[in-house]
């Protein structure tokens, strides 16, 4: 049961009173809290199409990641509050604009309001598959509880060492955790399927950014997911990391990762047979590529 009284949504198990004015170490409180509801062109080519992936930015997170992309949403919770009756208004509206589907970008702390906006959504007309886009710090209770609501999970994979969870994210067991959250979304999902245009209408897309200097932990979370879900799942292999957040406090962060341990990792993944993947060219590695979320949250 997701008991926002006692929260124990995400795997700290922080069990902040979110109903009585409570917020928990993501920050979020009882109501939803968004940066950007529109369509969205910069997911995988499964997910964005041509039309764009109906995108909604959810505020606050589980996670600390000191590099995030998103920081001003994720640790300074900047947004607009919605409902889940207003949250389902809006899954239709970017039905109705030609989304190829609903894309739920870090919505964890959120998932029993979210739950109850697509209930209200469905009932109202909404088709559309639904994307559950997440940092992979995940419950698997929670997970659990999505079963029937989700169709694409598509989650990060960050870190394999403990280490660097713990340093860059203060995520301490992110891989074990992540490991069997992914675990319970492939049961759920089974191997991926397709449509006749090549969207992604079900399955697992699991992604992993390269962080500059940890070339080797990459490795090791590549084995993993290749040995573990063979041609099952799609891995998207990134190269977008680019000094955000805090990073600047971070001198082995403070910087792009080397073009060529990237291309190193990529032909690794060739190596060890993986087939089912997505690769990012290096330009992707640029400031520009990250949406606004300021003064046009409802804008496309």
């Amino acid at each position: 049961m997701l008991d926002l009284n006692k929260c124990r949504l995400c795997p700290r198990e922080c069990g902040a009173d979110r109903i009585n004015g409570g917020t928990g170490f993501c920050g979020a409180g009882a109501v939803i809290k968004a940066a950007r509801v529109a369509l969205h062109m910069w997911e995988e080519p499964c997910i964005s199409g041509k039309n764009g992936s109906g995108a909604v930015f959810f505020s606050h997170c589980a996670m600390k990641c000191v590099f995030c992309q998103n920081f001003g949403i994720s640790h300074n919770g900047d947004g607009y509050y919605l409902t889940a009756p207003e949250l389902a208004d809006e899954l239709l509206r970017l039905e109705a604009m030609g989304a190829h589907n609903i894309d739920l970008v870090t919505p964890s702390h959120y998932a029993p309001q979210i739950k109850a906006a697509l209930d209200t959504a469905k009932s109202r007309g909404l088709t559309l598959p639904i994307v559950y886009n997440c940092g992979g710090y995940e419950s698997v209770d929670t997970i659990k509880s999505l079963n029937g609501y989700i169709d694409i999970y598509m989650p990060d994979m960050k870190y394999y060492d403990d280490r660097y969870a713990v340093r860059y994210s203060a995520a301490p067991g992110y891989f074990k955790t992540c490991a069997a959250a992914i675990a319970e979304m492939f049961t759920q999902t089974g191997a991926n399927t397709f449509d006749e245009n090549g969207m992604m209408t079900r399955g697992v897309l699991v992604r992993h950014m390269l962080l500059p200097g940890l070339l080797l932990d990459s490795k090791h979370i590549m084995d993993y997911l290749y040995k573990t879900y063979g041609d099952n799942i799609y891995i998207s292999i990134m190269s977008q990391y680019t000094p955000s957040g805090n990073a600047e406090d971070f001198p082995e962060l403070n910087r792009k990762i080397n073009p060529r341990a990237y291309l190193a990792l990529v032909d690794y993944c060739v190596k060890i047979g993986i087939k089912n993947a997505f690769t990012q060219e290096i330009t992707s590695a640029d400031a520009g590529f990250i949406p606004e979320f300021y003064g046009e949250s409802r804008e496309c």
